[in-house]
Order: structure tokens, then C-alpha cells, then sequence
């Protein structure tokens, strides 16, 4: 596959573009793979090119029901940061955002990373201890943040009310190096190494069933005919549960819809990522001008991928007062998407009750940030058994009461 450079364009130039190959392949599935990826979002194509690139296994198939990137990877608010409470969830997510730092290199295709910095605001007194215990502890885990005054915060984000009637701004938690990437590049870069390592991403192929033999996987069965492996990695988000069954499990997760927004684009006037936990809202402005905003996840199960005027109402009633800015934008679109949550807010990266049977999942509305990390762990735990990355994210946690319970740090469930 060409790669992707200056040179490359300007030579492009001169031919009108037609020497451009395909990003990546449109096969027919082969009758056995050494490992089948169920889902063709971030997570499963990110774990797909780690197999191949730091296992070697490349006789890969990444099965996707739609298409490619279509599900959780294009719904999202594109926030990176890894300022996490437990040292699990800090090592997997700054493990992520360091990665997210050379994405474009290693992939040769431009992320649009973004390492802007993500503001936690401190609203109440709580937040306060909360967010200076999280810096302490970010600090003995070697993740990058401080707990900043209110006038720092208004110095990083001038368009802020800091001195809010009910709500007013007490501090933040600042990750400097956190920030925002372009989510569909993601998905696409991730799935052009795939395809040019000689993977099979098929799309439209949705599996049906999943096929064991003594008690070990032997294959699915998809619309598109019967498939075998040797190892299977499931990595579907809000329907892990759907497709856990066909396996003969069940799953410790709800699935739930979250919702967001864009307003119409304006001038630049806010270069972060603000997070305001207390009043449940989070917002930052795209490469195009558009704010972004979302907010907490419905309260109640379903797999809408739609939005709701109650929701965006609510969220965007508690941002008014923080941003007085955006009260006379217009909104130009809305979505939501299905995340699945568990007990204590934090991911399943195990292997299961099947035998060479893996699943990925539960990381609620966190998961855009964990990509990169998520993919190099559950690459190794499926090539190798073990990852000293997902070892404290197995099944059986539940079980034994060893939760990793980031209901805190995960804020707005974010």
C-alpha cells in the first residue's frame, strides 16, 4: 500500500488522483481464520492491528453487522484523558493517550490528535477533595495533572462564568496533555494497517451464532456463511450482551443510551475541554467551529441511537450557566449511542467461560479515549493468555468483590 506523504500528493497532483489504491479491501470471508474480531469499531480494529503488530498473528478476519466505524467509534465526543482514581483504570487509559500521541505516525494516516488539555471543573466542595485526591494519586501513577484555582481556569477558558449564582467555578482538575482526536480517522487509519497487513475486514457480515466444541469456540455463524477459528475476541460495546448469549454467558452490564449534540459553527473562543460533572455537562469546539456538548446517560436501558429533547434540554439548561455563550446558538445536529455500563463504571477485558473466548467491553461512555489501550492489552491477552493491562478488568472480579470502582473519576459516567 502507498504511503500516505507530501511526495505522494504533489505526485497525485499530476496524474488527477487516479493512482489512490483503495484504503482497504471489500473480501469475501475465508472458511477459517486464526482469530475473528467480532465489531469493526476502534476497539476491534485497534486490537486486530496490535495482534499483527506485536503478536504477528495476521490471518485476522474484523466481522462488522454495518459498516465500518459505524457504531459507538462515530458516536462520541472525542475526548482523551487518563486522569483516572485506581492505578488499573490510570494505567490502561494513559497508556492510551500515549499512544494517541504517535497515532498518526504509526499509522501514517492523519487522527487529528489534538492534545488541547481537558479541565475538570470543581463546582462544590466535594468535587474539590475529590479532584485534589485524584491529582495525588495521578501523581504517584506518573500521569501528568494538578488541581488549578478558579482563575487559572477562567485564564485557560476566558468564555467561562466562574462565579455562577448556584454553581460556581472552584477549581479544576487540569491534564494538560489530554485533549481530542478525530474519531472516524481512527477507525479508518487503524483499518488501512489492517487491510495492508493482509487482514480481512468485511463489513455487512453480522454474526449469528457462535459455534463450540468440548467446551472450546470452533467458529461463528454470520449472514454471510459459517467461519472457524481458533480464537475469538468479541468487541461489540452496547450489544456485548446480544452477542455474550450466542456464546453461553451472560454479562454484568446494562446497556444504555448516551446522548450529544453539535451547535452551528462559530469563531474559535474555546481551545480545551471542559467537563462539568456537577451540573452534567462537557463541551468542546470542533476543528469546524461547532461546540460540542454532551451530558450524562439515560437512566433507563434501550438501544436508541437516537436523541431525546428532554435530555439535550437538561443538559443544555445546566451548561447555560457556566457558558452564558451558548444560549443563543442554534443546534445543528444530535445522536446518541448505545454504551454498556457495569456496577463499578469500569471495563471487562477477560476471557470467558468459552475456551479461546474473549471479550472486550463495559467501558460505558469512556471508550473513544481507551482505544489505543484497549486494543494493545486485549491484543495480548488474547495472543498470550495474560496482559499486565487488563489483569485487574477480568469477569471474575465480580465475583470475588474486586471491584475498580471509577463511578467518581468517571464523572458524568464519561
Amino acid at each position: 500500500m502507498s504511503r500516505y506523504s507530501a511526495f505522494a500528493i504533489a505526485k497525485e497532483a499530476f496524474r488527477e488522483h487516479t493512482g489512490w489504491r483503495r484504503t482497504w479491501g471489500n473480501p469475501e470471508p475465508k472458511r477459517r481464520y486464526d482469530a475473528i474480531i467480532i465489531g469493526a469499531g476502534g476497539h476491534g480494529l485497534a486490537t486486530a492491528y496490535y495482534l499483527g503488530k506485536n503478536h504477528g498473528i495476521r490471518n485476522v478476519a474484523i466481522l462488522e453487522k454495518g459498516w465500518l466505524g459505524g457504531g459507538n467509534t462515530g458516536r462520541n465526543t472525542t475526548i482523551i484523558r487518563s486522569n483516572y482514581l485506581q492505578d488499573p483504570s490510570a494505567a490502561i487509559y494513559e497508556k492510551s493517550r500515549s499512544l494517541y500521541e504517535d497515532l498518526s505516525q504509526d499509522l501514517n494516516y492523519n487522527i487529528m490528535f489534538s492534545p488541547r488539555g481537558v479541565i475538570m471543573l470543581a463546582q462544590t466542595e466535594h468535587e474539590v477533595r475529590g479532584y485534589k485526591r485524584t491529582a495525588h494519586a495521578n501523581a504517584l501513577q506518573g500521569v501528568a495533572t494538578e488541581f488549578i484555582g478558579p482563575e487559572r481556569v477562567k485564564e485557560l477558558c476566558p468564555i467561562m462564568e466562574i462565579r455562577g449564582p448556584r454553581y460556581p467555578v472552584l477549581g479544576g482538575l487540569w491534564q494538560p496533555r489530554g485533549g481530542t482526536a478525530r474519531h472516524d480517522a481512527v477507525a479508518w487509519g487503524y483499518a488501512r494497517k489492517c487491510s495492508e497487513m493482509g487482514m480481512d475486514v468485511i463489513q455487512k457480515c453480522e454474526v449469528t451464532g457462535v459455534r463450540s466444541k468440548d467446551g472450546k469456540v470452533a467458529g461463528v455463524s454470520t449472514t454471510r456463511g459459517e467461519i472457524d477459528c481458533d480464537k475469538l475476541g468479541i468487541v461489540v460495546a452496547g450489544h456485548s450482551g446480544v452477542v455474550a448469549e450466542m456464546a453461553g454467558f451472560r454479562l454484568p452490564i446494562e446497556s444504555v443510551a448516551l446522548q450529544a449534540l453539535v451547535s452551528e459553527p462559530i469563531k474559535p473562543c474555546m481551545d480545551v475541554v471542559v467537563m462539568a460533572n456537577t451540573v452534567h455537562g462537557y463541551m468542546s469546539q470542533s476543528d469546524k467551529g461547532e461546540m460540542v456538548i454532551g451530558g450524562g446517560a439515560d437512566g433507563f436501558n434501550n438501544y436508541t441511537q437516537r436523541g431525546s429533547f428532554h435530555h439535550i434540554e437538561e443538559t443544555v439548561r445546566a451548561l447555560v450557566e457556566t457558558f452564558p455563550i451558548i444560549s443563543r446558538l442554534k443546534m445543528l445536529r444530535q445522536w446518541g449511542g448505545i454504551v454498556d455500563m457495569t456496577g463499578d463504571r469500569s471495563p471487562i477485558l477477560s476471557k470467558t467461560p468459552l475456551e479461546n473466548c474473549f471479550i472486550n467491553c463495559g467501558w460505558g461512555t469512556g471508550g473513544f479515549k481507551a482505544i489505543p489501550g484497549s486494543g494493545w492489552g486485549f491484543a495480548e491477552l488474547m495472543a498470550t493468555g495474560a496482559s499486565p493491562l487488563t489483569a485487574e478488568f477480568g469477569l471474575d472480579r465480580f465475583r470475588e468483590g474486586r471491584f475498580v470502582d471509577e463511578s467518581v473519576a468517571a464523572g458524568v459516567a464519561h
